[in-house]
């Protein structure tokens, strides 16, 4: 799996539009400041077909420290809650990628080969031992 960041969003993006690295840069820096923005304000974000922000209240709670099995109070915290739209719901978990078994890596469905068998330079296949 790859790390994907937001420099590489914004080549990504600069490439496919024809725009400056710059303005997008500055486009998609001003949308993340909003959504934290409205995050912080309790309000919630949605994005059609894209997923739903919302900001939430964690209450207090008790909790256990591992090393010295002491009991600890956690306090309240603020947290953001997101829930998948419809259309990413539909590419992440009602079809998922072909994953290989080896990498991890999601793979092209003409490259994908049994664990048992290799192909060879001429097309044949056969077994590995």
């Amino acid at each position: 799996m790859a790390t994907i960041t937001k420099k590489d969003l914004i080549d990504r993006i600069a490439d496919m539009r024809g725009l400056t690295r710059t303005d997008v840069r500055a486009v998609l820096q001003s949308f993340l400041d909003e959504i934290i923005l409205e995050l912080g304000n309790g309000n919630r974000l949605e994005f059609r077909d894209f997923g739903v922000f919302e900001s939430k209240m964690r209450e207090s709670r008790w909790a256990q420290n591992p090393k010295t099995m002491d009991k600890v109070e956690v306090p309240r915290a603020r947290t953001v809650k997101f829930k998948m739209g419809r259309v990413m719901r539909r590419r992440l978990i009602d079809a998922p990628p072909n994953i290989d078994a080896a990498t991890g890596l999601p793979v092209e469905p003409s490259a994908r080969t049994s664990r048992n068998s290799r192909q060879s330079r001429d097309g044949k296949v056969g077994q590995t031992h």
